[in-house]
This record gives structure tokens, sequence and C-alpha cells, in this order.
């Protein structure tokens, strides 16, 4: 068996615990490797490189992560894990620490658990995201550079550093929505829905529904609301090149994507391989959003 750990290095208490791990490893005889949360790709790293660069970050098949550290740390660590269809066992060294399991108990102790199968098992919906530019129609696919992605959080379209407001079109399953005018639209997962998604207005929203939730950002109206899909549902968002917004940005569970022309559509669907994460003594999603945020 080999397991992955994945540490905040810039955490000293994150990285006491990778080598208490790498001792219990030890003496379990089970393989483990070790990577800052630094080294983990980025999704353009991983969309370009695939196995190239899960090697060049030392990452091997595994078995088992543990990430070390905040909710950030975990959501890197399940974007690899994800790809080996591996659980993820996060262990709070960060600050709200949604996702994580609380230090407390010890890491040895959580760790052999999961190890035992003493835990209860999420399996977590993901985004798949497609991203079309300018010009991709008439330049073949392989020198287009990576245009799909993955995210576990959220995909978040803003008007970056742009002063003006970004005015996007809103598409769900082929019905135009709206036209928002704002800074820009989030389309969430139920496990992003108490991240960025929550800090714009939206709800709190159980991580058993396998839909969307989308967001606007400080649009500038009266009347914005978020909106609930279906699994099965695509969100749309367009730009009208003619008014000239051409500044869109993207960014997928926090990480900022670039691209060498400009955006011209983002489309969000369910992904069909879910994250899994592990929890200790779990708390309902209720008990925990109740301690968290009221």
């Amino acid at each position: 068996m080999r397991v992955l750990t994945v540490v905040n290095s810039s955490n000293p208490q994150a990285l006491d615990a990778s080598m208490l791990l790498a001792a219990y490893f030890s003496s379990q005889g089970i393989e483990n490797d070790v990577v800052s949360v630094l080294e983990i790709p980025t999704p353009v790293d991983l969309a370009i490189g695939g196995q190239q660069a899960l090697e060049s970050a030392g990452i091997h098949p595994f078995d088992m992560a543990i990430a070390l550290g905040g909710d950030g740390t975990i959501l890197r660590t399940a974007r690899v894990a994800m790809l080996f269809d591996a659980p993820v066992m996060g262990i709070n060294f960060g600050h709200l620490g949604f996702l994580a399991n609380p230090a407390e108990p010890g890491v040895v102790p959580m760790v052999a658990a999961a190890l035992a199968g003493d835990v209860t098992e999420d399996r977590r919906a993901s985004l798949l995201v497609e991203v079309a530019c300018e010009g991709d129609e008439e330049m073949p696919a392989d020198q287009r550079g990576p245009r799909q992605f993955t995210a576990l959080n959220e995909v978040t379209i803003t008007r970056g550093s742009c002063p003006r407001n970004l005015e996007a079109c809103v598409s769900i399953s082929g019905d135009e929505v709206c036209t928002l005018r704002g800074d820009g639209v989030i389309v969430a997962t139920a496990t992003g829905s108490t991240a960025y998604a929550l800090s714009a207005g939206g709800p709190l929203v159980s991580p058993g529904l396998e839909g969307m939730v989308v967001v606007p950002l400080a649009t500038h109206t009266l009347q914005s609301r978020a909106i609930m899909t279906e699994r099965h549902d695509v969100v749309e968002t367009g730009f009208d090149f003619a008014e000239g917004y051409t500044f869109a940005e993207v960014q997928l569970d926090g990480a900022a994507l670039a691209f060498d022309a400009p955006i011209e559509r983002v489309i969000v669907r369910c992904g069909d391989d879910p994250a899994r994460l592990l929890f200790y003594k779990k708390e309902s999603f209720y008990q925990r959003i109740a301690r968290t945020f009221f």
C-alpha cells in the first residue's frame, strides 16, 4: 500500500505531523510519499503534462492521501486523488478547515482508523469545466492548449483587475436565464457552497446535492438571485465580444487559469468522478455549519 502525504510546509505543526506519520508508516511497512502542497500540479499543469507533471512533483500512484493543512491543502490534494480514485483524509492545521478533521484526536490514531476502515467516506460531486477561447474554431485542437479542467469547490468567472463591469450571459441547459452585469459569476458544487459562493450570498447546501449552485458576484441590480441546478444541467456563461468583453478571467478552486486568447465561453457540468473525503467520528453537515457559521 502507498500513501501520499501532502503537507502545508509553511505550518510548523503540519510539518511535525508529517514526520510523525512518516515514522508510523515506516513501522507498518507502508510506502509513504511526502510532498509540499506547493508542489501539487496546477489544473493547467495536469491538463498539459498529465502523468509527467505528477512524476515531476514526486507523486506516484497511491491508495490513500493525507492532507495536512487547511481547506486549500485538501482541495489541491483532492485534485490529484481523483485521478487515482483514492480517498483523502484532511487534518486541519489551517483556519476554517471545513473539509478537514480536527487535529485534536491526533494524526496517528485518525490515520490508523482510516487504514482500518473505521471512518466515514463522503463522495463529493466535482465539476467538469470547458473553456472556449476566441479563434478556437479555426485552430487545430492540438494547438489550442488545455481547455478542459476539473474542480471540487467552484469555477469563478470574474472581471479580474479590469475596472469595468463584466457582462455575462448565463444559460442553463440551452435556456438563456439572465445577463449579469457586475464582478462575475460563481458556479459551485454543494461542497463549494460553503466557500466563496457563501461569501457572495449563496445558500448553504448539503453535500448530498449532486447539482450546481450558480451565484452572481456583486451584480449591478436589486434582483440578483442564486440558482440551484439538477445534476444533468449544463451551465454556460458567454461574453459579447462586440461590446469589448474580452477581459474575463477564470479560477478553479482558487487557481487562476491563463489562456493565449480572450475567453469566449465557459461551460460547466457535473463531473463523472467524485472526490472521496474521509471523516473520523464524523459530525453531520448541520452540526458542522451550526458550529462554524452560526
